[in-house]
């Protein structure tokens, strides 16, 4: 039996100095839901679906209750589950009426008729489906605008914060999964859908290879298929870690892009990378207490 393994994220961009605490907080409390769900026996895929949901919950990160608004002052978000066992998925994007999209695309892969689903055809599936709706007001983060010594952008990239949110498990059974979840880009334009949703991309899960998660620059990310790659990279070195930090080297000289991954491989090692000021974390590996961290 495997010893069972979860690390969670949440995003990774610039952090002002006055919140760092609040991130870890936020990332700590995920883990030890996800963590709990584990050590009962709970399922890799029940464990990331627990942990992103606190996440959800929290207004400081952007997903669910913390969602930016986009140019028409709309909230929409997108959320993807994977199940490294079976490699089905679940999937939804540019919902707006739901607090815990991450469980929308849970329903979405256990009722199997599609893969990914977005708009106004998720809004009425989710009707069917029996998923309560919520006032979209209440998502909209109410984060006030920083300072101009606390922001960071590089040349070419949007403004503002990348506070997607993912978690990655390996259960008692050997089994993988992961979830990610975002409100997207502040001030994006309406329909843009960026890498979260998208498998391979903002995650990817096969018991095969591992499991990742990622987080930053959606645009650039999609174009290296950032998840999938990571995954890959386990095929060619010898730990996780260095193959986190071979995306990450990609994503940067390939695509002059941002961001930031977290993985787990089959035998329960973990990898952490990111090449921005900051990237909040969690993990709980067997016999520890959760370490919990904003920059590696």
């Amino acid at each position: 039996m495997n010893r069972p393994v979860i690390v969670v994220h949440g995003g990774a961009w610039f952090i002002p100095d006055r919140l760092l605490d609040v991130y870890r907080e936020g990332c700590r409390r995920a883990a030890l839901v996800g963590w709990d769900v584990l050590q009962k026996g709970g399922s890799a895929l029940d464990a990331v679906e627990a942990a992103v949901r606190v996440m959800e919950d929290d207004p400081t990160y952007d997903a669910g209750r913390g969602s930016n608004a986009n140019r028409d002052g709309d909230v929409e978000m997108d959320a993807i589950i994977m199940d490294g066992r079976t490699l089905n998925l679940g999937a939804v994007a540019a919902v707006r009426q739901i607090q815990n999209p991450i469980s929308f695309a849970r329903k979405v892969m256990k009722l199997g008729e599609h893969n990914f689903i977005v708009a106004s055809g998720a809004e009425r599936l989710a009707r069917e489906l029996g998923i309560p709706s919520c006032d979209p007001a209440s998502l909209m983060a109410k984060r006030a605008n920083p300072d101009s010594d606390e922001s960071w952008s590089p040349p070419g990239c949007p403004s503002g914060p990348a506070d997607t949110v993912g978690a990655v498990a390996l259960d008692l059974h050997g089994d993988l999964a992961v979830a990610t979840s975002t409100g997207g880009t502040p001030d994006k334009r309406p329909g843009r859908v960026g890498d979260s949703p998208l498998v391979g991309s903002g995650a990817y899960a096969d018991n095969d290879l591992g499991a990742a998660s990622a987080t930053g620059w959606g645009e650039r990310l999609m174009r290296i298929v950032a998840s999938k790659t990571a995954c890959d990279y386990l095929r060619q070195v010898s730990t996780p870690q260095e193959a986190a930090e071979a995306m990450i080297k990609l994503l940067e000289t390939r695509v002059a892009g941002y961001g930031g991954v977290i993985m787990v491989d089959p035998e329960g090692r973990i990898g952490l990378a990111h090449n921005t000021p900051n990237m909040s974390f969690a993990y709980v590996l067997p016999g520890q207490e959760v370490v919990a961290g904003t920059k590696l």
